[in-house]
């Protein structure tokens, strides 16, 4: 065993100096004092929220209440503005003009269908066509029961998304659901910017 060694006096003047100047790691902890919970005032103005009504299964349901949901998507590509020509955009909506290309995407997914549509619409592009036609399919039906809610058409939801990113975006310049003789909500016609 080892003997403890022997502080000298300089030692010890030195170790007084150092521990007046230093500050604890933990400092101790401040007792709070709580006051007790105030009561809000009442707004001028606020009101209680509705009461729910009762509910019965096989009740009519309100669908005329202002509910925050997520547009479907139809509604979102409807409220897009327009940048093509108006005249020339109602004819598209009525199915009056015919697509020069198109490309069905059905059965294939995300990884395959990606560089396929980008290929096409550049390809397109290139050729001089301002319409074509993007057919995705309207989607399966019915969930799969797992425990990941499986959404209905991806590639339908997924290709407006990709028409307006690099390097889609800069060649696209409107995007809307097709006619019922185009396919309906399962195609896209695809207006093209003009190229220069």
């Amino acid at each position: 065993m080892k003997k403890p060694r022997h502080v000298s006096a300089e030692e010890q003047a030195l170790w007084e100096v150092v521990a007046k100047r230093a500050e604890p790691l933990h400092k101790p902890a401040i007792k709070l004092i709580r006051a007790a919970p105030r009561k809000p005032n009442p707004q001028p103005g606020q009101t209680k929220p509705r009461p729910i009504s009762a509910f019965k299964i096989g009740a009519a349901v309100d669908h005329r209440a202002d509910y925050d949901l997520l547009p479907s998507l139809g509604q979102q590509i409807r409220a897009a503005p327009v940048q093509m020509d108006q005249k020339a955009f109602g004819r598209l909506r009525r199915g009056k003009l015919k697509p020069e290309a198109r490309i069905d995407l059905h059965g294939m997914t995300l990884a395959q269908a990606h560089p396929v549509l980008t290929g096409f619409i550049l390809r397109s592009a290139g050729a001089g066509h301002r319409l074509v036609l993007v057919i995705t399919g309207k989607g399966k039906h019915h969930d799969n029961g797992g425990p990941i809610p499986t959404r209905f058409g991806v590639l339908r939801h997924q290709v407006p998304q990709w028409l307006v990113m690099s390097p889609l975006g800069g060649l696209v310049m409107q995007i809307t659901e097709s006619h019922i003789r185009h396919g309906g909500q399962g195609a896209y016609y695809v207006y093209l910017r003009r190229t220069r």
